[in-house]
């Protein structure tokens, strides 16, 4: 009966992690086109941290994010003379995100998220049939 309540544990565990991964990846997408002056860092690429968390005997347990990671803050230098934001030489610096790399972890993230409320979902279901068992 405990491997069900650890089951649920990590299956939830491996839920928030994906959806901080989502929120992150959504964020990247929401801040692509991003303008700063070149004397100024652009918006940072966000990445989550995670690791694994082991019970006592070494088996796994799940995971925790650990933090956050951050993109190059020099981005890009794009050549864009009428822009508000450009310099002396009509430079502004851009976020150095490639939207088909975002696309791709938030699709990876999406069926990771997936596949843990699956788990969760038969998790749930043996619990239940443990307790009809019971009666």
């Amino acid at each position: 009966m405990s491997q069900v309540f650890s089951t649920l544990g990590i299956a939830q565990s491996g839920m928030g992690t994906y959806k901080l991964w989502i929120d992150a990846v959504a964020d990247n997408v929401a801040n692509i086109d991003n303008v700063s002056p070149t004397d100024e860092a652009a918006f940072q690429e966000r990445f989550v941290l995670v690791s694994p968390v082991e019970n006592e005997d070494g088996t796994g347990a799940g995971v925790v994010v650990t933090g956050a990671a951050f993109g190059d803050p020099n981005g890009r230098l794009v050549y864009e003379p009428g822009h508000p934001y450009a310099d002396e030489n009509g430079m502004i610096r851009r976020p150095d995100i490639d939207l088909a790399d975002q696309m791709v972890y938030l699709q990876v993230a999406q069926r990771g998220y997936q596949a843990n409320i699956n788990v969760l979902e038969r998790a749930r279901e043996a619990y239940q049939s443990a307790l009809r068992i019971g009666q």
